[in-house]
């Protein structure tokens, strides 16, 4: 009976880099995390639990659930924690946004760009700038029925993002350029380009930039 043949399988090695980039807003960034009160409403809402009706709005209480809190979120923020704490934005915001402007640079899918990097450092990356500020907005929720939204404001604004690439893909000049075209054309956060808005616009910082 005949041997059976190995077969040597060589892969080539993952050409992996890292490169900080530093993005810069050039509109104020609109954040919406989900609050716990609402996360609380979605999940009585799945277990059929009663509810006790619609509470009163409480604007304070929105804003400060509308933030990403990095820091120890205390039971119930004053002014001063606000001022103190520091916030963050989910990084794989800033991904979405680089990958979806892969339709407007052309020469890669957008398949092949999401498996060419990653953003390193955890699920949030820290907001640089001053405290944030509450705005208070309009907003339709359906049937033309209108209902007001108290989140937070960042301006001026900027994170510093390490990015890990497969330079076998991409270079590093071409992920720079997908993060510029994604600050320009999608943006991150809420009424961003992509969604018809003019807010969460970025650009990469220049040298000195920032």
């Amino acid at each position: 009976m005949a041997a059976a043949k190995s077969t040597e399988i060589n892969l080539p090695p993952l050409n992996l880099q890292t490169l900080k980039v530093k993005l810069i807003g050039d509109s104020p960034l609109i954040v919406h995390a989900w609050s716990e009160k609402a996360l609380r409403a979605m999940a009585d809402k799945q277990q059929k639990k009663a509810t006790a009706g619609r509470q009163a709005k409480d604007p304070w209480e929105d804003f400060c659930g509308s933030l990403y809190w990095l820091s120890e979120k205390p039971e119930k923020p004053t002014e001063a924690d606000v001022e103190r704490a520091k916030f963050g934005f989910p990084a794989i915001a800033f991904k979405a946004a680089a990958v979806t402007a892969v339709t407007s640079t052309g020469g890669m899918t957008k398949v092949a760009a999401r498996q060419a990097f990653h953003i390193e450092g955890g699920e949030f990356v820290e907001i640089i700038g001053p405290p944030p500020s509450m705005r208070e907005d309009v907003c339709r929720v359906g049937m033309g029925t209108a209902d007001l939204r108290y989140r937070g404001e960042f301006s001026p604004w900027s994170v510093e993002l390490l990015v890990k690439f497969n330079a076998n893909v991409l270079s590093a000049e071409q992920v720079v350029s997908l993060f510029e075209a994604g600050g320009f054309a999608v943006g991150v956060g809420e009424w961003r380009p992509e969604r018809d808005g003019p807010y969460g616009r970025f650009h990469v910082a220049r040298d000195g930039e920032g």
